[in-house]
């Protein structure tokens, strides 16, 4: 009994983040995080997730840092000696490291952009990804009038994604025109023809995707022309806000948390909860307001008060 005890008390040291802390006791139907040991901004990103995490559940978590090249092969006896009833693995290298554990606790995903789309479905859990639904709310406050929204992206990515909004277009009597493309050539020749083809009603969406919305060379061309054109465009990036987008949904880390946390929960509880990679609702908002007055929308104080982050800030 003694040398089990110790055994769990060792290996959750050996996982635990080099922070100087001691790692909470572990207990009866506890939530464990698993997680990569990043440099900034990732490292921040996180930590706030995290946090989150903690406030939902009203208790410290176990935490399992995973350094860089680390093996994963202890964390299995790691977890099972811990008590978790259920994981939160954060990233790429935490949702990795906990795949093919045998008779580990059941696993709540978060922290990543997206999966290939065969994955997506069989992973339970939040991505990074702003929910399209509330982008296309948030565009038809500012511009009541669009009616078509154009987004090029690849299917081996983001078909999840694109499928997600198609249904909250239509919701919102918007057409969405999805373009395919798998490499950067043939984005940008898409992105070119739509914005040479767009007439008034149009906008044009730039979602997480590293084929189509590669930010050297695709991100520089479309806020070209488009600024030419006037052809608002919206991005999933909060990034992109500074360098010339209408507006940009980016994640509430914290709130994030919160809601894998119970989406946890549930799992634990056998409660039933949403299969597949779902979509961002925690989201804060980012406007441009060089944009906006370039689009013809003059917008007053009080209505950018709604945004979390003005750029040029004031």
């Amino acid at each position: 009994m003694i040398r089990s005890v110790l055994l769990s008390i060792l290996l959750a040291l050996a996982w635990w983040p080099a922070t100087g802390s001691a790692a909470p006791v572990a207990a009866a139907g506890s939530v464990a995080v698993v997680y990569p040991e990043l440099d900034e901004p990732w490292r921040a990103v996180f930590t706030a997730i995290i946090a989150g995490v903690e406030e939902q559940v009203g208790a410290p978590v176990l935490r399992y840092g995973l350094a860089p090249g680390k093996e994963a092969l202890t964390l299995e006896p790691a977890l099972r000696h811990s008590g978790a009833r259920v994981v939160v693995a954060l990233g790429r290298q935490g949702l990795r490291a906990v795949a093919n554990l045998n008779g580990a606790p059941p696993v709540v995903a978060g922290g990543i952009l997206s999966v290939p789309d065969a994955e997506s479905r069989s992973i339970t859990g939040i991505s990074l990804t702003p929910d399209p639904a509330i982008l296309f709310e948030e565009l038809r406050r500012l511009l009541p009038s669009v009616r078509r929204v154009v987004v090029v992206y690849n299917p081996d990515y983001n078909q999840w994604l694109i499928d997600v909004a198609r249904a909250a277009a239509r919701a919102q009597g918007i057409e969405l025109q999805a373009r395919e493309a798998r490499d950067t050539v043939s984005a940008a020749r898409l992105y070119e023809a739509m914005l040479t083809e767009a007439a008034a009603g149009d906008a044009l969406w730039l979602p997480q995707d590293p084929t189509t919305v590669d930010d050297d060379t695709i991100v520089p061309l479309v806020l070209r022309t488009a600024w030419a054109r006037r052809v608002p465009v919206f991005s999933s990036s909060f990034p992109h806000v500074r360098r010339g987008v209408l507006f940009a949904l980016y994640p509430d880390n914290r709130q994030l948390g919160r809601a894998l946390a119970r989406t946890a929960q549930r799992l634990a509880a056998g409660e039933p909860v949403p299969q597949g990679l779902q979509p961002l609702q925690s989201v804060l908002t980012a406007l441009n307001v060089r944009t906006a007055s370039h689009l013809g929308l003059n917008l007053d104080y009080r209505q950018q008060r709604r945004f979390d982050f003005i750029f040029p800030e004031p």
